[in-house]
């Protein structure tokens, strides 16, 4: 698994093997979620990543504006992802709430796909 920020807008071909991908969203940015949604959709349409299990850490719950895990869900449009295991976890990364769980969940699908 790699880390994958918008600074590397390159191909991820030839790159790693991935089975697992990590996306963090600010949950508090509205104005974004667009330009997130759009970063998303292109790096689920690598090769690579196409049998990626997706977890989305929604950062900044901790925020009183924050959007709610089903706004964030129907925004980034991961209803539509059909054949690919996903999940949003709300997050506060300057607290760590939500970050174990959200990697536990990842570790258990990773290990039901061996």
């Amino acid at each position: 698994m790699e880390g994958v920020s918008g600074a590397e807008r390159g191909s991820l071909s030839g790159r790693f093997c991935s089975v697992g991908l990590i996306f963090v969203v600010d949950s508090n940015d509205r104005e974004r979620t667009q330009e997130a949604a759009e970063e998303l959709q292109k790096m689920l349409q690598e090769d690579e990543l196409a049998d990626a299990v997706l977890l989305v850490f929604a950062n900044k719950q901790d925020l009183p504006n924050a959007m709610p895990m089903s706004e964030m869900t129907e925004k980034l449009a991961l209803q539509s992802l059909r054949n690919r295991k996903w999940y949003v976890q709300a997050t506060c990364a300057t607290q760590g709430s939500g970050l174990y769980e959200g990697l536990d969940w990842l570790s258990t699908q990773l290990s039901s796909k061996s």
